[in-house]
């Protein structure tokens, strides 16, 4: 198979972007997936420094399977941004899949990264006030008079991008995260608004995953809830779900949790 790249971007931080990523690509690994990861927000480097305490935690347990990564800082140049980017893709040419975490923050770099994406995720919080990454709400009361936020707007230039470039195109998922665990007037709310919004900006809305601390609390080792039960001590029923929801969100995206399972697949369909 052609290996498929996998972007979690937005223009806002502290969404769980780099640690949805980390899951995500331990998940694909786990399924017997070869896996590279690539951090555009290397200065800050939330998404590289949790492999980094994953290699560190490797030594100790070699079964953690690891990915091939690549950092990449920003600099004040765009040609050598992109070509930076292109070398990194290039050096994972191998892998099936390409896991890309990218900053907080609109930069040359991101947008190019958002371009080579398959498939793009966008998480945001259980907040109105995330819900402006995606859409402006000029009349608030009724939810209504709703136009593209730049950060749409700016998806849909790189779908126009990738579409010149290998007339490929970009599957847009946007889930909610870090949700609270008693659903709220405001969840509710905001999930019409959604599901509204998702063929009027054009992405789809996947379920979301709820605020666990756990997910903070692993960091340190570069652990996470998909590893193995003997090395993620005190499993419980949150970590369970957790592993429920990411496993969801592979199949959202279409991915089949074993490899080989996927191999056997392609060829039936051949």
């Amino acid at each position: 198979m052609a290996n498929k790249v996998i972007v979690f971007g937005n223009e806002k931080g502290g969404t769980g972007k780099s640690t949805l990523a980390m899951h995500l690509a331990v998940s694909l690994l786990n399924s017997g997936y070869k896996v590279g990861t690539i951090d555009v927000d290397a200065k800050q480097g939330t998404f590289s420094r949790y492999i980094e305490n994953r290699e560190k935690t490797h030594k100790i347990d070699s079964s953690l399977t690891l990915p091939i990564h690549r950092p990449i800082f920003f600099v004040d140049n765009e040609s050598e941004n992109r070509m930076n980017f292109m070398r990194a893709i290039e050096n994972l040419i191998d892998c099936d899949y390409i896991v890309v975490d990218t900053p907080g923050h609109d930069n040359d770099l991101s947008r190019y990264a958002h371009s080579y994406a398959d498939t793009l995720i966008t998480p945001i919080n259980e907040s109105f006030v995330d819900l402006d990454l995606l859409v402006r709400i000029k009349d608030v009361i009724n939810n209504s008079e709703l136009t593209p936020s730049s950060y749409a707007e700016m998806v849909w230039e790189q779908k126009k991008q990738k579409a010149i470039r290998s007339k490929g195109t970009i599957d847009w998922i946007v889930l909610l995260n870090r949700m609270a665990n008693i659903a709220s007037k405001n969840r509710i709310e905001l999930e019409k608004v959604l599901a509204a919004l998702s063929k009027r900006i054009g992405f789809r809305l996947a379920k979301g995953f709820r605020e666990r601390v756990i997910f903070r609390e692993m960091f340190l080792t570069g652990l996470t809830l998909v590893d193995k039960k003997s090395t993620v001590a005190q499993t419980s029923l949150s970590h369970i779900a957790a592993r429920y929801e990411l496993a969801d969100l592979l199949k959202f995206i279409n991915i089949t949790e074993n490899k080989d399972a996927a191999g056997q697949q392609s060829e039936s369909d051949n």
